[in-house]
Parts: structure tokens; sequence; C-alpha cells
């Protein structure tokens, strides 16, 4: 089974049985189309394309490097494992303040590509993802208010840069799936009454502290969750199905009702997960995150 090809703050893998359960009964069936907006690194998707023989399928994020690989893993697979197993093969016989020079210039080189490099599918910047996600701390993708990534090094002896063999099963994957750099609104001319649909934004930090991390420059603020709710309104009232994830602001604060008001009129389950990335490691362990669906 293909897997998630880079870790990704607020990936699904750990939550996968929670939302397996709320995937409606007639996926596969009279359900054959599956849109997921905020893809991410696509544990719910891979799921779904090994278990489902769904007609269409549509992923997006505003994440250009992010949408960039997952291209370039569909149409140029082999030059993407050569150049990384090349670079694994350099990395792992560094010492480690080679390895720190060889990391920092490897995220100047994606900075540049990033903010001057070519628009359309990429490999250096695919390659250059990779390599930083699988050899940064805690595999954060953060950026400042520039667009530039701007993570340190980690920590990992041998990280393993190029999973070849996960490469290749996402390449079959991704064959036929729609894959679009965009808001998560663009998708509305896809979604109908035939449509599953998961959406797993930016979580709301559950305090001040908490919101340490950016994966774009424009962020995802409490109005952006206003009116994602309002996108689940209209596609609730086109027939679709879905699934809304994000997090419980009951974990710091028993009375903040927040997503209790917003999705009042839908189903709201409360499920436990493991904080997986967090800036404070005395922070780390189970929470409450929601399901919303209808």
């Amino acid at each position: 089974m293909p897997k998630p090809f880079v870790k990704w703050a607020g990936g699904k893998s750990q939550l996968l049985k929670d939302i397996k359960a709320g995937y409606p009964v007639e996926l596969g069936k009279t359900i054959t189309r599956y849109c997921e907006p905020f893809v991410g690194g696509g544990a719910v998707l891979f799921d779904i394309l090994e278990n489902f023989k769904l007609k269409d399928i549509y992923i997006s994020d505003v994440n250009e490097e992010l949408i960039n690989t997952y291209r370039v893993i569909r149409e140029e697979p082999y030059k993407l494992i050569t150049s990384l197993e090349l670079m694994q093969d350099e990395y792992i016989g560094l010492s480690l303040e080679e390895r720190k020079l060889f990391y920092y210039k490897m995220r100047d080189r994606f900075n540049y590509e990033k903010i001057n490099g070519n628009k359309s599918t990429n490999i250096d910047k695919a390659v250059l993802l990779i390599f930083l996600n699988r050899t940064c701390f805690n595999g954060l993708y953060r950026v400042n208010g520039k667009g530039e990534f701007n993570v340190p090094i980690g920590s990992y002896k041998k990280p393993l840069i190029c999973d070849k063999q996960n490469l290749l099963s996402v390449n079959k994957a991704l064959y036929n799936v729609q894959i679009h750099c965009g808001d998560y609104k663009d998708s509305i001319s896809f979604i109908d009454s035939n449509t599953f649909v998961y959406l797993d934004p930016p979580y709301r930090p559950l305090n001040e502290t908490a919101n340490f991390t950016s994966y774009t420059e424009t962020g995802f603020n409490e109005n952006s969750q206003i009116e994602l709710s309002r996108f689940v309104d209209t596609i609730n009232e086109l027939g679709a199905k879905f699934i809304v994830s994000n997090s419980d602001p009951k974990n710091s604060d028993k009375s903040d009702d927040f997503f209790d008001e917003l999705y009042k009129k839908y189903n709201i389950e409360r499920v436990t997960a493991k904080r997986m990335i967090n800036c404070n490691a005395e922070s780390r362990g189970n929470i409450s995150e929601i399901l919303v669906t209808n």
C-alpha cells in the first residue's frame, strides 16, 4: 500500500482508523468521486486509492512545492529516485559538521528555486523538498513571511531519504488522479452528489503559543475557519458526503464551543490523537481532535 512520502504536520496516519469509520457506506457504489482539497501528506488519499475503485479523484493544496512533488512522482518517478539515491549516498557519508554545511546549502538552493524557479513541474524542487523533509528538525515544513523554508537541520543518524519502493507505489496510485495547486474553494466545480469530500484544513491553534507553524505565507486564521464552514454548507447542499477534521478547543478551554457552534447542524465526534510535532517536547501526548460529518 502506498503511504505518505513526506512527514507532514497534522498528518492523518494515526487517525486513519477513526476517519475510515466515517467513510460513507455508499463509497465505491453510488459515490464514485473523491475530493481532498487540503491533501497534505495524503494518508487518507492513499487509503482511498488502495481500497476503492472510484471514477474520478481530485486533490489539491495551496503549497506549490508539495503539489509539484506529487506531480513529479506521478510523471518522472525514476529521475526523482535516481537523484534522491545520489543525494542519500552523499549525505550519509558525511561527518556531522559536513552534514550541516550540506543541509543549509540545500536549504538555500530550495528557497532560491521556490522563489525564482520554474513554476511548471520541477524535479530539482521535488528532490530538495523530500531531502529537507527527511533531514530537517521533526520533518517540519515551515516558512517565514517571505515564503522561505526556515526549519533547522535534524539529528537523524541514518535518514531514509529515498524510499524507492514507496515512491513507485505512490506513482502507480496517482495514475488517474487530478492534481491541482490552489485554494480549496476551486474544488467546487468538481463536487456533486456523487462525491465524498475529506477536508483537513490547517488546524485552529489550541493556544497562542501553539501557533508556531506556517505552511504557506498566507496562513489560515479564525475567519478562514468560518469561511470554510460556509463552503461545507455549500457542498452539503449539493448532496456530497464529507468529513472535516480539526483541533478540539476543549483540550485547553472546556468552555470553548467554537467548532460545536460552527458545525452544530452536523455530527461532531471527538477522537484521540497523539501530538507528534510540538516545539515543546513535554507537550507531546494524547489530545482529542474533532471529526465532523453529514
